[in-house]
């Protein structure tokens, strides 16, 4: 459930919301750079008058690591929490969202929730604490998805969890946390949201996906594109379309911002159910693999290519090479993100939309490829290979893929323009 703050005052809907949880003892995750800014403040204050007892966590990852996810997990089974308040981005919800987890699940090792084949993928039985996530950018939709993402470092690659059982109890949204975005931060968390809504829409049908699950305990949280996600991602593009360029210029754009932070709702809600593919499997270990790239606009003591440059930047190779299977799709997408595709033949729609695509991040001024984040077609061997192990997402590629596919796939992504 989410609803979009309207209160003049977000911190008394928390409190609100705690109280009507019955909260005694709150966990509060955040990072160490918004711990400082307004969207932890007013709830800390809002805390500290009104007597809830609380403990913060501010030694959030940005990109977390399971290193990372381990630090908070050990906090929370040592707090006895019997609710979490994430307030942060995706980093900092899904963080918390591994915490309530295994805090729950006192007896579990690491690897037992972690998507297989990285993890054992095993089901999630015990009851979860209430999670109110209180999102502060408008890309991964955290709010609303049962995923928690990590870096998995002796893989060098990306992975996660994802059960239902994960989703917040609440995700309040009010868009004047996003006004605190610095303009790169702005831009690739809205490159999160196109993609997962490109994705999603381009996803494999949900009546094509296999094996089906003998028990329902088991079913996958990705279904593949339905009728239902399908609603939900044409209208993120929409959205994407008409304001990400606004949101990135002008952090005072309180429309755009506003537009973008729902969209970001809505590509959740809509990835969240029926997935997302090629562009986030091979994401993966792009960041996880990451040497000395340092990304504008993130006060973080590490290398990182962040999470939406990671995905965006194989977008254009990536639905060229999609779009046989339903171009029809992709010509859609093409035209929301303003396409005129009226006389454009099917066989055509993997470039159009690839270049529409370019066009798009080259108005963003987004990096030139993976060459220019640090990457040589020397490292494609170690991306592919970490991709591989990415199926929980990879699978729903509507086109089937091999290595050779993959390896041709980020060679076309070295260089965008």
């Amino acid at each position: 459930m989410f609803y979009r703050c309207r209160c003049p005052a977000h911190s008394q809907c928390v409190l609100c919301d705690l109280q009507n949880m019955g909260a005694r003892n709150v966990c509060l995750m955040t990072d160490r750079t918004l711990s400082q800014l307004p969207p932890v403040g007013v709830v800390l204050d809002s805390l500290t008058k009104h007597g809830v007892k609380y403990k913060i966590y501010e030694d959030v990852r940005v990109e977390p690591t399971d290193k990372s996810f381990k630090a908070a997990i050990d906090f929370a089974k040592q707090g006895h929490f019997d609710v979490y308040v994430a307030v942060g981005g995706g980093s900092v919800i899904d963080t918390c969202k591994a915490a309530n987890l295994y805090a729950s699940h006192p007896e579990a090792e690491f690897l037992d929730f972690v998507n297989a084949p990285i993890g054992k993928g095993k089901p999630i039985t015990a009851t979860l604490k209430p999670l109110i996530a209180v999102p502060t950018t408008a890309g991964t939709g955290s709010e609303t998805t049962g995923v928690a993402i990590f870096d998995f470092e002796n893989l060098k690659a990306k992975t996660g969890i994802a059960n239902r059982a994960l989703k917040p109890t609440l995700g309040m949204v009010d868009p004047l946390h996003t006004l605190h975005m610095p303009s790169r931060v702005a831009a690739n968390s809205g490159f999160d949201v196109l993609c997962h809504a490109l994705e999603s829409f381009t996803a494999l049908p949900y009546n094509l996906r296999s094996p089906c699950p003998s028990n329902p305990i088991n079913r996958p949280a990705y279904q593949g594109s339905n009728p239902i996600s399908d609603v939900w991602a044409r209208h993120a593009l929409k959205i994407v379309a008409k304001y990400l360029k606004r949101a990135v210029r002008d952090a005072g754009d309180v429309e755009a911002r506003s537009s973008m932070h729902l969209a970001s709702v809505f590509a959740g809600i809509g990835f969240g159910n029926a997935g997302v593919h090629l562009c986030h499997g091979m994401s993966y270990p792009i960041a996880g693999n990451v040497k000395t790239h340092r990304a504008k606009g993130y006060n973080v003591e590490h290398p990182i290519v962040p999470h939406g440059l990671s995905v965006v930047l194989t977008s254009p190779a990536v639905f060229a090479f999609t779009a046989n299977m339903c171009p029809e799709r992709h010509l859609e997408a093409a035209q929301i993100l303003g396409t005129d595709v009226s006389s454009i033949k099917k066989d055509d729609a993997g470039r159009v939309l690839a270049d529409t695509l370019r066009s798009f991040l080259y108005d963003l001024e987004v990096e030139d490829g993976l060459s220019s984040v640090g990457y040589t077609k020397e490292d494609i061997p170690s991306l592919v290979k970490g991709t591989i192990p990415q199926e929980r997402v990879t699978k729903l590629s509507p086109r089937a893929h091999t290595e050779e596919d993959l390896t041709a796939l980020f060679a076309a992504s070295m260089k965008l323009y």
